[in-house]
């Protein structure tokens, strides 16, 4: 027989495989390094996530503690409204975060509201 050069079809590639994300347990100083790593520009997201092996979501939600825990624990000490001093990315965080909770705030205050024109109360006003 003559052998040449031509594929089978047996011959295909390899389907490519998902990346598999693995659970590993980080401590809390280990999520801090990370998310400080990023937020002072040491390094991308993408690249964090990358080193841990951890997806962009888990990476996001460590975000969100972090910023919630630091204003837990400057609320009552330190202006935020004022926060000059942040770096631009940090303070972008902040401002999403205080909107995110006015907008929750705001919608809780306006169902009171049109529940109470929905149903008013029973008892007749005093003339």
């Amino acid at each position: 027989m003559n052998s040449t050069n031509t594929k089978s079809s047996s011959d295909k590639a390899p389907p490519l495989k998902r990346r598999r994300y693995t659970h590993f347990s980080y401590s809390a100083q280990e999520k801090v390094q990370a998310v400080l790593a990023v937020w002072t520009e040491r390094c991308t997201a993408a690249d964090t996530c990358r080193q841990l092996n951890i997806t962009p979501m888990t990476f996001h939600q460590w975000q969100q503690r972090a910023m919630q825990s630091m204003l837990q624990g400057l609320e009552t000490q330190v202006n935020l409204a004022q926060g000059a001093a942040l770096h631009p990315r940090l303070q972008a965080l902040l401002q999403k975060y205080q909107l995110s909770q006015g907008a929750d705030k705001l919608s809780q205050r306006l169902d009171q509201i049109q529940n109470r024109v929905a149903n008013p109360p029973e008892n007749p006003q005093k003339s």
